[in-house]
């Protein structure tokens, strides 16, 4: 057997492999063979068709099945005697039919990790956003409030306006696009500007209940499928349902809802201080986003599609739960799966990249976990419950999987840490910082 390896990058490996004509033939015999045994042939009893008749009307089944046999005994051992470690599945290429007497030549794309020289990963300059307290958000958090206590009351007679919740039944179609047709029953939805596909809402404005209205909408051009971006495409949508929100009064008996709050100033006084807290960690999540930036910027690679398809399928499936948790679909937020993945691939490779750097600066520091970082996580998770704490100690006590992922968690945790110890950390406003987090 013959094999050749080409570098067609940093992570990707063109595998080429020949099998010699004689194995090829032996091959075919002994499934002609095995076929023979079991096949079932007019005018012959199971298994005792003459073999001719065999090849004759069998091939298609023997080559599919040499083929398949060639490749599972000759690719991996291949890849083992090369020292090629696949990171996703080979995708076969240039395989053609299997022939008496000829060799068999295929070829296989393979991807590979790839090799991660991190030479640059102290000194970096990453900016902060300063920090500032901010009123009006704790203002518009107590809105937030009664929006969520408000009181959804039916709409007997009038039409839909802006703040309505509608509940619906739907269609949705591209003429001649029949592939793109959907459908969906009992959605809901609050009209508010922006909430929706451009021209869907101002379309349900005005309808009246039972009614039922086709709404033209232009698809945006980023759609991400390019045969239907920027067309015309028709919801059809009947009304079932109006209602609107009645907000409780912002009074002390509304703050005496949520919590151990005797005044309304005694809540504002609570939020604000947990308001800071949450910016405190918004800003504290965005420079651990802008450190590891500017790490990958100091020490680029090339990572493999499969790795980073991988990562844009999790980032789907969390906007779909969230979308699902909200009775909102793709189609009203004009989106499709692909143009999901077409927009936010870049920022799975990103995830990716820093996701192997960090790993990378792991070992090289050869940061550890201590039974001591253990406990202060177990403590952390716990909340001060005891009974909680003994459990959980003895959940990852026998747990391994679960061991594992939480030490990997806090290698990574610490791996940041370290980066920030030896950045130069730079605060700016808000509306100072740049892209990436380079000063």
């Amino acid at each position: 057997m013959q094999v050749q390896v080409e570098e067609i990058s940093a992570v990707k490996r063109k595998v080429s492999v020949e099998v010699p004509a004689e194995r090829v033939n032996a091959e075919i015999e002994k499934t002609f063979a095995g076929i023979q045994k079991k096949a079932t042939v007019s005018g012959f009893r199971k298994g005792k068709a003459p073999l001719q008749m065999i090849k004759k009307f069998y091939r298609g089944a023997m080559q599919d099945e040499v083929m398949r046999r060639l490749y599972e005994q000759t690719l991996f051992p291949a890849l083992d005697e090369h020292k090629i470690e696949p990171v996703d599945a080979p995708l076969i290429q240039d395989m053609p039919q299997v022939e008496e007497g000829t060799p068999f030549k295929y070829a296989a794309l393979v991807e590979v990790m790839p090799q991660i020289l991190l030479n640059e990963y102290t000194g970096l300059e990453v900016q902060k956003e300063r920090y500032h307290v901010d009123a009006g958000a704790v203002a518009a958090e107590i809105e937030r409030m009664r929006e969520n206590m408000a009181q959804l009351v039916p709409v007997e007679d009038g039409a839909v306006e802006q703040g309505h919740v509608l509940t619906v039944d739907y269609t949705f179609s591209v003429p001649g696009h029949p592939e793109e047709d959907s459908n969906g029953q009992d959605a809901q939805v609050e009209l508010g500007p922006g909430r929706l596909l451009s021209g869907l809402e101002e379309g349900l404005l005005g309808m009246r209940l039972g009614e039922t209205k086709e709404i033209s909408v232009t698809l945006p051009d980023d759609h991400g499928k390019a045969d239907i971006a920027g067309k015309q495409a028709t919801f059809t949508v009947t009304l079932k349902e109006i209602k609107k929100k009645e907000l409780p009064d912002l009074n002390d008996e509304f703050a005496q809802q949520f919590g151990d709050f005797e005044t309304l100033d005694e809540m504002r006084t609570k939020l604000t201080e947990m308001r800071g807290q949450q910016e405190q960690e918004r800003i504290a999540t965005d420079l651990k986003v802008r450190v590891i930036d500017a790490l990958i910027a100091k020490n680029p690679l090339e990572v493999p599609d499969s790795m980073v398809r991988r990562q844009v399928e999790f980032m789907l499936e969390n906007m779909k739960e969230r979308l699902k948790s909200q009775r909102l679909s793709f189609e009203m937020m004009g989106l499709t799966e692909d143009a999901f993945k077409a927009r936010y691939w870049d920022e799975a490779a990103q995830k990716v990249k820093g996701g192997l750097l960090v790993m990378a600066l792991v070992e090289k520091e050869n940061i550890a976990v201590t039974d001591e970082d253990m406990e202060t996580r177990y403590t952390r998770i716990a909340a001060g419950n005891e009974d909680m704490l003994t459990r959980i100690r003895e959940f990852y006590a026998t747990q391994a999987n679960a061991r594992n992922s939480l030490v990997a968690e806090l290698k990574e945790e610490k791996a940041i840490a370290f980066l920030l110890e030896q950045s130069k950390v730079t605060e700016v406003d808000a509306a100072e910082l740049t892209k990436g987090g380079e000063a």
